[in-house]
């Protein structure tokens, strides 16, 4: 969910710049040595998932798995997330620069909202986790189409219809990453399950202090 440069006005390019450095220094202070491994695991699961691209308009349609990110690293999320894309925009010319800040906030936020929202949930047991799972995926998905339409909006009142055909087009995506989150999530449980809640727990830990 890419956005092209030459696509946004400044103020937004400024906005975004500046929403994504306030959350990437969250997410810092979030993220200490002992995850730094997961994280950067993670980093490298969201540059494979999102390098098959299918352009709509200004944007683009593609796995992100923002949602089982967010889940795991919470604000740690965003430096994640931020490193990725930079090295798809140097590398690979997927979005650009100039829309690194915007881009980051289309995919960051929502993977912090969507673990925030669902993350009690998936910590249980049973069918309530799995659902809670999968409307992570689910969620992280359509809070990007929303943002990402937002953003092309507030340059232009004309990119409604491509802000329409943007969330039609990320339907299927939705329910494939809610399935990846689904099946991601179940596999932590099993094998790593204080995987998921050690971001919330060290998060605990500092307000303590």
């Amino acid at each position: 969910m890419h956005i092209s440069e030459g696509i946004l006005s400044a103020p937004v390019l400024a906005a975004g710049a500046a929403a994504a450095a306030a959350g990437t220094m969250a997410g810092l202070k979030k993220l200490d040595t002992d995850h730094i491994a997961q994280a950067g695991i993670l980093a490298s699961a969201f540059f494979v998932a999102s390098l098959i691209h299918v352009p709509i308009g200004p944007s683009s349609v593609h796995l992100i798995m923002n949602g089982i990110i967010g889940l795991i690293l919470g604000w740690a999320a965003f430096p994640v997330i931020l490193v990725a894309l930079l090295l798809q925009a140097v590398f690979f010319q997927f979005g650009g620069l100039t829309t690194l800040g915007v881009n980051t906030c289309v995919m960051a936020y929502p993977a912090v909202i969507a673990g925030a929202l669902t993350r009690p949930l998936v910590l249980q047991t049973g069918l309530r986790a799995k659902v809670a799972a999968f409307a992570c995926g689910v969620l992280s998905i359509f809070l990007s189409a929303v943002i990402a339409g937002a953003a092309l909006m507030a340059t232009e009142k004309g990119f409604f219809n491509v802000t329409l055909m943007i969330l039609a087009a990320h339907l299927p995506v939705m329910a494939i990453e809610g399935i990846i989150t689904l099946f991601g999530v179940e596999f932590l449980k099993k094998v790593q399950p204080e995987l998921i809640g050690s971001f919330k727990a060290q998060f605990k830990a500092g307000k303590g202090e």
